[in-house]
């Protein structure tokens, strides 16, 4: 039996109302030369999740990558953040690397979840 391969996902959660954000478009890419490269993304779901993030094919690897919310697009005018961007390095392209954001009309925060 071969390795499950490494995955992104994220999760996020409305903190000002207590639930999970959904419908919030997410755009994965990958550092490439000076730029990004995009890869992937997807749509948080009613559970506020994005669970497969990669293409499927597309394999995971070291270096650095970026998740992009468009939380204009959850938030809307009432919002002072249009879009949180999160970069963060992959070390081990065989794990699985969970990117939760936590998100508010006036804050966010984020961290390495499980």
């Amino acid at each position: 039996m071969s390795p499950e391969p490494g995955r992104i996902t994220t999760h996020v959660l409305d903190t000002a109302r207590g639930r999970p954000a959904a419908g919030v478009p997410v755009t994965l890419e990958r550092a490439a030369g000076r730029g990004w490269e995009p890869v992937g993304g997807g749509t948080t779901d009613g559970d506020g999740r994005a669970r497969e993030l990669l293409p499927p094919g597309t394999p995971l690897a070291a270096g650095a990558w970026r998740l992009t919310f468009d939380t204009a697009a959850y938030l809307g005018p009432d919002g002072f953040w249009p879009q949180v961007a999160v970069i963060f390095t992959v070390r081990d392209p065989g794990g699985h690397h969970h990117v939760p954001l936590l998100l508010s009309p006036y804050g966010y925060s984020t961290y390495r979840g499980s």
